[in-house]
């Protein structure tokens, strides 16, 4: 299955029945399938795990809206990555810089929480934006769902690649992947990830993007 991402997709019966219903809900929400975000071409891709109801679901734009884009926002700023440290909605003048956010699943899930399934059934689309990263990119995956997805997209072995915080893997087409916590409200408020360690994360991207040579 490798056609391309279209907001009308609905190859998720789950999921989009739920956006349907939501549609009665939450009319002026985006409630549906939600693009990639940033310039195709970018030599750092963000994988997320799924758009969030009040969020990405609400706005159109991954990690827009929510509580886990304003530390992905702000570092992305401080990093270079992006023109305004907050993200707010899609019309807030915000732009990209070398970079783009993707989800491995494209459409809201029920309680935040995808099966299987949709995660396998949105790889492909994840796979495309895989694809547009140059040789030298950096790919980082944000939480365990979001790693094994680019790893499946990858053809690559699971087992062979076991997801930590900060973790690093050479994978496919000379590119890099480096995976981290998620930026959730749990994991921020939890401490389970911090805004050092997130940054760490961005230091070693920035790095590896720095020194490449092909």
């Amino acid at each position: 299955m490798t056609s391309k991402f279209s907001i009308n997709c609905r190859r998720c019966n789950r999921l989009a029945e739920f956006l349907d219903d939501l549609r009665v809900k939450y009319p002026d929400y985006h409630n549906l399938p939600v693009p990639a975000f940033g310039p195709t071409d970018a030599q750092l891709l963000i994988v997320g795990l799924a758009p969030g109801l009040h969020g990405a679901n609400a706005t159109g734009r991954p990690f827009t809206g929510d509580y886990a884009g304003l530390l992905l926002y702000e570092t992305l700023f401080k990093y270079g990555f992006s023109s305004q440290s907050e993200s707010v909605a899609a019309d807030d003048g915000l732009t990209l810089i070398n970079c783009r956010i993707t989800n491995s699943v494209r459409c809201l899930p029920p309680g935040n929480k995808p099966i299987g399934e949709e995660v396998n059934l949105c790889n492909s689309y994840l796979s495309q934006d895989l694809t547009r990263v140059p040789k030298g990119g950096v790919i980082i995956a944000l939480g365990v769902i979001a790693h094994r997805a680019v790893i499946k997209s990858q053809g690559l072995k699971l087992s062979d690649y076991p997801f930590s915080h900060g973790a690093e893997a050479s994978i496919p087409g000379s590119k890099y992947l480096i995976s981290s916590y998620h930026c959730s409200r749990y994991n921020t408020q939890t401490k389970r990830l911090t805004s050092d360690m997130f940054s760490d994360i961005f230091i070693t991207a920035k790095s590896y993007l720095d020194n490449f040579h092909d």
